[in-house]
């Protein structure tokens, strides 16, 4: 019995490790300080992880097939720059477009995420028809996009300069809430981050998109005999992550009030980082929606709460490094035992 017990814990901490870390982090930092728990601190991580876990699911649906997104940053970066250049004040001093009239916030809107949804699916035809590694595909499309994104951002009369005086219809889709306000509303960007989660579980869990994404992950060559088309299949699945690193991107100017052509740089290493210990293994094939969020909640309370308590950021980065190459090695383990 004491034996049968003991293996029962084991699997219950082996299955539930993620979220074991995570209750783990906010106890300690709490019992550090106490006030790490109150409702505005809670609602604080939540809203700036909102963005993060948007990519962070895009960036699931090309790891659960067994590739990886380098491009996912620069595509925040470009479609942060595209909406705010479009949604800017008519009396703001230093417009990007000075003769463009009003247009409804959701025409740049979509435009934007169209523009993230174009580049996943050149990612996607790249590796699909021309059987280049993810890596190298997304790698060259990475230093494109950002080269592309500077160039528009330098032209005249924006010349490179900051693009702030951002409409209040458009700063209100990344600041304003439901509720009484303070700390106990729920902001919007929340609320979609939320949404985007739901849609993408429905995707994975009850779709042949979803079924097809995890065979393909799991054994390419096995799922191209069992009739799978692969290559199709690979084309939509970065069309949609990078439609999601375009919302993203919208939300991430429309919560900040600006936007510069550096929006999102390293954003793509981060949602690595939350996917892979969350749970999405790196050889593709497994991966859950709870388990990317709370991969992102995880670097969430690490980047507030050890600033909240006054860790050395420095040492917040080592702590980062350490649970990822953790978790990379509790996945190649599980591989390997699997074999």
């Amino acid at each position: 019995m004491r034996n049968l017990n003991a293996t029962s814990i084991r699997e219950f901490c082996a299955q539930n490790a993620i979220y074991i870390v995570l209750v783990a982090l906010i106890v300690g930092i709490a019992i550090y300080d106490s006030q790490f728990l109150s409702v505005t601190t809670i609602r604080d991580i939540l809203l700036q992880s909102s963005t993060r876990a948007i990519i962070a699911l895009g960036a699931a649906f090309v790891l659960i097939t067994g590739g990886v997104d380098l491009s996912a940053g620069r595509v925040v970066g470009l479609t942060a720059v595209l909406s705010a250049s479009m949604l800017q004040m008519q009396d703001y001093p230093r417009r990007f477009f000075p003769d463009l009239p009003d247009l409804p916030l959701l025409v740049p809107v979509l435009l934007a995420i169209l523009a993230g949804l174009i580049v996943g699916l050149i990612n996607g035809v790249i590796v699909a028809k021309f059987s280049v590694p993810p890596f190298i595909a997304t790698l060259g499309t990475m230093v494109i996009v950002y080269g592309a994104n500077s160039i528009y951002f330098d032209m005249e009369p924006n010349e490179s300069q900051p693009i702030g005086g951002l409409r209040q219809d458009f700063s209100h889709l990344g600041t304003g809430y439901i509720g009484p306000g303070g700390p106990y509303s729920i902001p919007y960007i929340v609320i979609i981050a939320i949404v985007v989660s739901v849609v993408v579980w429905v995707i994975l869990n009850k779709t042949r998109l979803g079924k097809n994404m995890y065979a393909i992950g799991g054994n390419m060559q096995a799922a191209a005999v069992s009739g799978i088309n692969v290559g199709l299949n690979l084309i939509v699945i970065y069309a949609i992550a990078g439609a999601l690193y375009g919302l993203a991107g919208v939300l991430e100017a429309a919560r900040t009030g600006g936007a510069t052509n550096n929006y999102g740089n390293m954003y793509e290493l981060d949602a690595i980082a939350a996917c892979v210990v969350g749970g999405v293994s790196t050889s593709g094939g497994i991966g859950t929606v709870p388990g990317i969020l709370a991969g992102v909640l995880i670097f969430g309370v690490i980047n507030y709460g050890l600033t909240f308590i006054g860790v050395n950021p420095y040492w917040q980065l080592i702590i980062k490094g350490l649970i990822i190459v953790a978790a990379v090695a509790v996945d190649i383990r599980k591989y390997l035992a699997k074999r």
